[in-house]
């Protein structure tokens, strides 16, 4: 009958300590005959190795006995026994098996941790494998807010003052002008921008959150993931109307070419067109923001001996263009695109991080062991001269305007 690993486990740590107290005690006893000069008695010598002998074997089977635990295996090593099987292996069916035998009354109790519950006769039991952790989607990457400088505020909406023209009027002048010296003009208006909520929340099973930590921080990830989503279109293209933020795409002047003579207008003309328009407007654009696609467009365009213009294959290069960085979101709708100053021209602005709020006080959730799962964030965006993006559409008629 086959041993029962735990008790087998137990009793070899015990006879190991006891090994190693006997095999102390006789290194004390040898010290000390060393100092008296004195030598061990021939018997000292072969209780000393039979002890160590023990203690070898006892080494073997500790390990045997640890991996059959590690494999959740009752005898041996890798097996998954049935509920049968775990009950008549067990030292309570073996010390109390041949008095029921016998007619005698009683009953035993044998704990089952683990046990295969059906079996097929005749074939191998395979045990499920799996995989560690949730596979979740494919995540859109985000990096509008990388653009943006971000401050913080402690209110719920934000005035500023935006210039709205400058007239130059700068020249050489004699030191004593006749007419006196030439006036420059500066206007200015007073605006603000509200903070915007967003906002989301799920139900889920409170004993499913106590029991799986890693399914609690995984759907918080998810939550504020979704939350990001979310904070990419507003601040591209809120449509500033109600509690929406007045996204950078919606406040942005449209391309026009200022009068750049290009042959062949192809898209990479037209951003460059359009950085040209955002430093007319007195600004240096320092970002742009594509489609994916028509980034991956820009990135396949090849010369007439099949040569990658932009992209090098074999190089781990970041997505610039023009020397700026470049933003491929699906916030964009294919064609279109985004130029500008994001740095100088527009600010970010957090009133409340991103936080997730577990509780049961919503509604009925505390008679059905329920939970509500908030996510949330309070967020504002200043555009400080919208001249300093520019936004457009990517399709090149035939007349190349």
């Amino acid at each position: 009958m086959t041993v029962n690993v735990e008790q087998e486990y137990k009793q070899v740590q015990a006879d190991l300590k006891k090994v190693g107290d006997e095999l102390k005690q006789f290194a004390e006893q040898s010290q000390e005959a060393i100092k008296q000069s004195r030598e061990l008695s021939q018997e000292t010598k072969e209780r000393v190795d039979q002890l160590l002998t023990t203690q070898g074997e006892l080494n073997a089977r500790l390990e045997a006995a640890e991996q059959a635990l590690a494999n959740n295996a009752p005898g041996t090593a890798g097996q998954v026994l049935t509920m049968g099987a775990h009950v008549a292996q067990s030292d309570e069916y073996a010390n109390r098996a041949a008095q029921l035998a016998q007619g005698g009354k009683g009953s035993f109790t044998v704990g089952v941790q683990q046990a295969l519950t059906t079996t097929e006769a005749g074939g191998e039991i395979a045990a499920p494998e799996r995989q560690p952790g949730i596979i979740a989607p494919g995540q859109q990457r985000l990096f509008i807010r990388d653009l943006l400088n971000w401050g913080r505020v402690q209110s719920n909406s934000i005035e500023y003052v935006r210039e709205t023209g400058f007239t130059n009027s700068a020249d050489v002048v004699s030191e004593n002008p006749s007419s006196g010296k030439p006036e420059s003009d500066l206007n200015f208006e007073l605006t603000s921008a509200n903070v915007a909520t967003i906002a989301h929340w799920i139900h889920a099973s409170r004993q499913v959150l106590s029991d799986a930590g890693m399914l609690q921080s995984y759907i918080d990830g998810r939550l504020r993931y979704g939350l990001k989503l979310k904070e990419e279109t507003q601040l591209l293209k809120g449509s500033g109307v109600d509690l929406n933020i007045n996204g950078l795409y919606t406040q942005a002047s449209t391309y026009a070419n200022p009068g750049v003579d290009v042959e062949s207008d192809t898209k990479i003309d037209r951003l460059r067109i359009a950085m040209l328009q955002v430093q007319l407007a007195e600004y240096a654009a320092d970002g742009l923001v594509l489609n994916p696609i028509d980034w991956t467009s820009i990135e396949l365009q090849k010369d007439s001996q099949g040569r990658y213009i932009w992209a090098n294959p074999n190089a781990v290069n970041g997505p610039t263009l023009w020397g700026l960085p470049v933003v491929a979101t699906k916030s964009l709708d294919q064609d279109e695109f985004l130029a500008g100053a994001f740095q100088m021209g527009a600010q970010g602005w957090d009133r409340e991080d991103a936080s997730v709020t577990v509780s049961t006080e919503d509604r009925d959730n505390f008679i059905k062991n329920m939970v509500t799962i908030l996510c949330e964030e309070r967020v504002a965006l200043t555009a400080y001269r919208p001249e300093a993006f520019v936004k457009g559409d990517l399709t090149i008629s035939s007349s190349g305007a």
